[in-house]
């Protein structure tokens, strides 16, 4: 029986294990879509427990206790922050196959240095233990950043913000490139109750032609503090092309108070996706598109706390020719940009490998990518299953790699979890004799994988 979680974690194989301790181990991290707050990365936060930085907005986390029976109270509730963690610690003891279990160990033993078990009894020491690290000066903001050997952030953020903090942080020095990405939902959801008063804060446009200048406006600034990835949360992608005089009206419909029907907001939606894609083209920024996803399924509990609080789930497969009109909308033209596509449906994995493929060009190599396992499927067997499907249909080896999505300073990990299961995989096709053991390709391979297909994809 192997040890829980020692140095060959995930590693089966001789091979697998030379590739991960030789070469996926040593390469820096490209966080290119995250969740961290640019404010707290310029401010270098000091945590002060454990709590705030592990639990603090972790849904994944939320989500695992109330699936246990926990009290709202000591999830977003008002319990000490030491009773959260309390909960969360006999949340984890039971929570076997799951892979916040192994994130969660894997962080304690990164971060910490803590080698045992994390349950109800041991919670005590734990929560002594990472606190009295947290309290030292090299567990702040940036310095987890550093530690773990991260070269690009790329946060999130809507086009209404000042960026003031990614101005601030390429000002002062910090050796970590923190970019901002493109991210005009809010713009593109007009459907939504409080589309108006988002349109204040973009300045108040009165036609689509207005909206559709102040969004490039935004996005010119966007581009001049280093803006390389856009990225949309759809619930498919949409394609349902109408004219300027059809989309002037539909923003017009809403701007006096009504709501168009589905048909209009999806020719509204397409009709600034397409234009963002042309503009993402011209500047050779690489468009994120994240779909399949059903939100805020639990109205009381989004009433109460708002979204990405643990209340989504996977969505029914997508209308992939709408997927495909889109793409060929922008082929046609010759402006389609670096596409990263990601399904929360597994389902639609083989579908995505098919797609991708044709649209290829040599713009860059992967210029269409299948993003990674995301979200509900960042798990082991959801990983495997994307890699494996992603070989088969494509070019694993022009794979752009792992990202964390995450809001923590501690989610790095997610990288190692990642990279030990990408040498399992191929370390078992050499075993197997269905790749050839040359350590060249091979090296190739899992370094571009880990680190430089990112860095020369979008251009770091």
């Amino acid at each position: 029986m192997k040890p829980f979680m020692d140095k060959d974690f995930l590693l089966d194989t001789p091979t697998a294990r030379r590739l991960y301790h030789d070469v996926a181990a040593k390469m820096p991290i490209i966080d290119y879509h995250c969740h961290l707050i640019p404010r707290e990365i310029y401010e270098d936060r000091q945590f002060e427990n454990i709590t705030q930085v592990w639990l603090g907005g972790d849904h994944y986390k939320w989500r695992l206790m109330r699936s246990f029976g926990v009290d709202e109270k000591f999830i977003t509730g008002d319990a000490s922050d030491r009773e959260k963690f309390q909960k969360w610690a006999e949340t984890l003891a039971l929570a076997i196959g799951n892979p916040l279990y192994h994130w969660s160990h894997l962080e304690l033993r990164r971060y910490f240095g803590y080698e045992g078990i994390l349950n109800g009894d041991t919670a005590e020491a734990v929560w002594n233990l990472c606190n009295e690290k947290l309290r030292q000066p090299d567990f702040s903001a940036r310095n987890l950043i550093l530690r773990s050997d991260v070269k690009v952030v790329c946060t999130t953020d809507d086009p209404a913000d000042t960026l003031e903090w990614h101005q601030k942080i390429a000002a002062d020095g910090f050796p970590v490139k923190v970019l901002p990405s493109f991210r005009p939902d809010r713009a593109m959801n007009l459907d939504k109750p409080d589309y108006i008063d988002y349109l204040e804060k973009l300045g108040a446009p009165k036609t689509y032609a207005e909206l559709v200048k102040v969004l490039q406006e935004k996005l010119d600034f966007f581009v001049s503090l280093g803006c390389r990835v856009s990225d949309h949360a759809v619930e498919s992608v949409p394609y349902a092309p109408a004219n300027q005089a059809e989309l002037e009206a539909i923003f017009a419909k809403r701007l006096s108070g009504r709501i168009p029907t589905a048909q209009e907001i999806k020719q509204f939606k397409t009709g600034l996706l397409l234009m963002l894609g042309r503009c993402y083209a011209k500047y050779g920024i690489a468009m994120q598109l994240h779909f399949g996803c059903i939100r805020d399924n639990n109205g009381y509990i989004y009433r109460r706390l708002g979204p990405d609080t643990g209340v989504d789930s996977i969505g029914d497969p997508s209308p992939l020719k709408d997927l495909v009109g889109f793409l060929n909308a922008l082929a046609e033209t010759n402006e389609l940009p670096r596409t990263i596509l990601y399904s929360l449906n597994p389902t639609e994995n083989a579908a995505i490998g098919t797609i991708i493929g044709c649209f290829q060009g040599p713009e860059a190599r992967g210029k269409l990518q299948h993003g990674s396992a995301w979200w509900f499927n960042d798990h082991e067997k959801g990983m495997l299953d994307q890699m494996t499907t992603l070989a088969a249909e494509g070019h694993l080896g022009t794979f752009v790699g792992m990202l964390t999505d995450s809001r923590s300073f501690l989610s790095y990990t997610r990288h190692e979890y990642f990279r030990r299961l990408l040498c399992n995989l191929v370390g078992g096709w050499v075993e197997r004799g269905e790749f050839p053991d040359d350590e060249k390709s091979l090296r190739t391979i899992i370094e571009g994988i880990c680190y430089r297909n990112a860095e020369a994809y979008f251009g770091f």
